[in-house]
C-alpha cells in the first residue's frame, strides 16, 4: 500500500498487531490511539499503563481522568484532540520506555503525526518531550512552545505526574489554562503562513517565527 493511500485505521491495525520489540510479548492489547482524524490538537503522552492495556484506549486510567480534568481547564473535551503515546504497548511493570521500543514505534507516531497535521502538539512527559527536546529539562520548559515543521510545540509534565507529586499540581493546571492563547497563536500563524506563502512561495514563513520561546 502507498503511503498516500494509509490511513489512522491501517497503521492501528499494524499497531495491533505488531511484533517489532518485546513489548508485544507482554501485551493484552496495543494501545494505537484515538481522536478526530483532523483535530487541532494531539497529546503524545509516554506509553499504555495497566487499564489502558486492559482496554486498548489511551489515558483511561486515573491520570486519564485527571487529563480530562486539564482539558475541561481549557475549554476542550476528550473528543475533539487526538491522544496517543510514543510507544503504544505497556512496558512491564509501567517501566520507562527503552530505546529500542520507542525506535519500533517512532514510524507509527511518524505516520500518525503526518495524517493528522495537528496545529499544536502537547507532549506530555519527558520521553515524549525528548522527541523534540533532546537535552532539555521539563521543569525548565514545560507550558513554553515552540515551532517545528509548522506546527506549535508544547511540552507539558504528563497527568500522572500531578498524582504523584502534588506539588507539581498547580503548574500542571496553569499550563493547561493557557491553552486557549495558544490555539488562537496558532491559528492566526497558521493563516499568516498561507497568506505568506501565497505572495512569495519561495521564502519558508518559518524563518520569521519564534524558533525557540524557551529561554
Amino acid at each position: 500500500m502507498a503511503d498516500s493511500e494509509i490511513t489512522l485505521l491501517d497503521i492501528a491495525q499494524e499497531i495491533r498487531t505488531c511484533n517489532k520489540c518485546v513489548l508485544a510479548s507482554s501485551r493484552k492489547n496495543a494501545v494505537p490511539g484515538e481522536g478526530p482524524p483532523q483535530a487541532e490538537i494531539m497529546l503524545i503522552g509516554e506509553g499504555p499503563g495497566f487499564y489502558e492495556n486492559e482496554q486498548g484506549r489511551p489515558f483511561v486510567g486515573q491520570a486519564g481522568k485527571y487529563l480530562d480534568e486539564l482539558l475541561n481547564l481549557a475549554g476542550l473535551k476528550r473528543e475533539n484532540v487526538y491522544i496517543t503515546n510514543v510507544v503504544k504497548c505497556r512496558p512491564p511493570g509501567n517501566r520507562d520506555p527503552q530505546e529500542e521500543e520507542l525506535i519500533a514505534c517512532r514510524d507509527y507516531l511518524d505516520h500518525q503525526i503526518a495524517l493528522i497535521n495537528p496545529l499544536i502538539i502537547v507532549t506530555l512527559g519527558r520521553f515524549s518531550m525528548a522527541r523534540y527536546f533532546h537535552d532539555a529539562k521539563i521543569s525548565l520548559v514545560h507550558g513554553r512552545y515552540t515551532w517545528v515543521n509548522g506546527q506549535m510545540i508544547i511540552p507539558m509534565y504528563h497527568p500522572a505526574a500531578g498524582l504523584h507529586q502534588p506539588a507539581l499540581k498547580s503548574a500542571i493546571e496553569k499550563d493547561f489554562s493557557q491553552l486557549p492563547g495558544f490555539i488562537e497563536k496558532a491559528r492566526l500563524m497558521k493563516i499568516s503562513n498561507a497568506t505568506e506563502s501565497q505572495k512569495s512561495p519561495a521564502k519558508n514563513p518559518e524563518e520569521d517565527a519564534t524558533q525557540l520561546n524557551l529561554f
